[in-house]
Formats: structure tokens, C-alpha cells, sequence
């Protein structure tokens, strides 16, 4: 019973790293691109 326990719990924080990682790996040069689109756009505009 504390072996399936054990996995569970391991298998549960291999998702939870997996999940993590997928949401915010890249997203700060992500970010930062978009923001300075949109602040070359908004130039561009007045």
C-alpha cells in the first residue's frame, strides 16, 4: 500500500514539474517581444 502511495505521489509531482515547466519556460522573452510591439505600434499610431 505505501509503495502505490509513493508512486502516485511521484508520478503526481512529475506532472505538477511538467505542467510548470510547459506555462513558463520562454515566457519572459516572450513577454518582452510583444511588449515592445506594442509599444512600436503605439508610435507608430500618433
Amino acid at each position: 500500500m505505501l509503495l502505490i502511495l509513493l508512486e502516485a505521489l511521484g508520478a503526481g509531482c512529475i506532472l505538477v514539474l511538467i505542467v510548470w515547466w510547459t506555462m513558463f519556460s520562454g515566457r519572459a522573452e516572450t513577454e518582452a517581444e510583444h511588449k515592445a510591439a506594442q509599444q512600436e505600434a503605439a508610435k507608430e499610431n500618433k
